[in-house]
Order: C-alpha cells, then structure tokens, then sequence
C-alpha cells in the first residue's frame, strides 16, 4: 500500500516528496491517516523502481530480487520476482554478497610473543602513551589489499596507516614508523596488537626497540583484546567499503580511503570516520 509505506518513511523524508514519488496526494493520505480504507494499487516502473533504489540503499544491498520482491509485498505493494528482477537488472541493481573471510593473524608461529600488557586499558590519561594496531582486508578487481593502522587510544585517531597488496612485516612496520613520525611519542609509550607473525617479527620488534616503545600482545584468539582498533575497521567497513566496488588497487587507496599521503590521507581517515563518530565509543 503506498500510504502504509509512506507512513514509513515519513520520519525521514518530507510527505510531500514521497507522495509526488508515488503519485497520490497529501490531503489521501492524511484520509487515510485518519482511518480511511487504504488503496492497493499497482506501481509503474518509474514508483517501482524508486522504491527497489531505496530498500536498496537501506539494507546496504543485501537483497537479491527473490528478497526484495518479499520486501515489497510486505509493504502492501503488488510486484512480481520476473518484474522485480527485470527492474533491479536493467539498472544495475545486485545484491552486494561478501567476499570469503580472510585470516589477517597467523599466530601458529614459533617467535616470541610479549604479554598483554595492555590488558584492556583504553583509557590512557593523555596522547602519545597508548597505541594499538591491527590489519584488515579490502577487495578490489585487481585483488586483495592489506590495510595496517595504528591508533592513539587517547583519541582513537589514526596516526598511522600502511597499504600493501601483501600482508607482509613491512606493512606493519610503515603503520607503526608513520606513528612514530607524526607523535614522537616518550619512551616506554606501549604499543599494542594482536600475536600475528607480522608483529611479532624479529624486524618488528627491533623497529620498537629504536623507537623505545614496549610491546604488548592480546592473549591468543582474545579479538577483545585489541577492541578500538577492531571497532575502527568495523566503521571503516561499513562506510567506505561494503556495498562499494573498487576496480583498481589504486582507486581503493586514493579515491575511496583517502589514504592519498601521510597528512592528507590520515586526516580524511580520521576526521572524516572516526573523530567525529566513534570518539568515547569504548573506554
């Protein structure tokens, strides 16, 4: 029914605007508001297809025709799967399915690993004390991509990043060198990151050393451990990557993540995604 629909989105967008999408009047709905019948018409592809965009965009493109096709029966209005389908077809609408799960911590290694020194404090008293740092993962048409960062608790800015094509111990080692750069933190500030290969890596370490910061592990399978920087991914993800394609390496890093040169690309990172939402999030 387009008025039981509209009654849903009127919350977020003007009644008047949908009911011009949709083709029906204000003073019709506002009748049937008022304990009216409500129509059940059948939608043009125009109205249809309007309404296939934004269930689109609302559940992130999650749904496939069969789904959507359910979702739009179960708000009143009469469509078909072949229609459905036709539609989302001829306008490039598809379901956004996620890619295979990729391991990003290999801690079946026989290098030593530090203790959890962090032990879930988020909290530190000012900047430059506390750091944590972990590696994602982002597809493109031309493979994978590797993104390691290095956060300031303090904040949960992002004062260090590294993209690569292959998880290898140099991506890490540039997350933690831009930190290092950018803060100049004192000895004995802590960095913190999961047991993986990488950062327990004797080139790692030795790269913590020379910059005189302590190192501390989360305790094996504890992804808790490690939970701002988890959380950063998880915004990062779900603003700049899913429901995204990226045809080139190239276009991931520069056009998408921002992560063009060390100011520019840490700035459009944290300012633009974590300062102003996820700031205070975990203590």
């Amino acid at each position: 029914m387009k008025f039981a629909w509209i009654d849903t989105q009127c919350r977020q967008y003007p009644v008047l605007a949908l009911c011009e999408v949709l083709g029906v009047s204000v003073n019709g709905y506002r009748a049937w508001k008022r304990g009216g019948t409500p129509e059940r018409q059948r939608l043009t592809d125009a109205q249809l297809l309007t309404l296939i965009r934004t269930i689109h965009a609302e559940v992130k493109g999650a749904y496939g025709s069969p789904r959507m096709t359910e979702e739009i029966r179960s708000r009143g209005f009469p469509a078909s799967k072949a229609r459905v389908e036709r539609l989302m077809s001829a306008n490039g609408i598809r379901a956004c399915h996620k890619r295979r799960y990729r391991v990003t911590t290999d801690s079946r290694h026989k290098l030593p690993v530090a203790p959890n020194v962090l032990n879930r404090n988020f909290a530190p008293a000012g900047p430059n004390q506390l750091f944590t740092s972990d590696i994602t993962y982002i597809w493109t048409d031309e493979g994978w991509l590797y993104l390691a960062v290095t956060l300031d608790l303090f904040n949960r800015e992002v004062v260090g990043w590294s993209v690569k094509p292959r998880m290898t111990t140099e991506l890490v080692i540039d997350a933690l060198t831009m930190a290092w750069l950018r803060r100049r933190p004192a000895p004995g500030a802590l960095h913190h990151s999961d047991r993986g290969s990488q950062y327990a890596s004797h080139d790692f370490q030795r790269k913590l050393n020379s910059y005189g910061m302590q190192c501390s592990m989360s305790r094996k399978g504890s992804c808790w451990d490690n939970a701002p920087t988890e959380s950063f991914f998880n915004s990062l993800k779900n603003e700049r990557v899913h429901g995204t394609r990226y045809r080139t390496q190239r276009e991931a890093v520069h056009a998408r993540l921002g992560c063009g040169s060390a100011d520019k690309g840490c700035g459009c990172i944290t300012r633009g995604l974590w300062k102003a939402k996820n700031r205070g999030n975990l203590s």
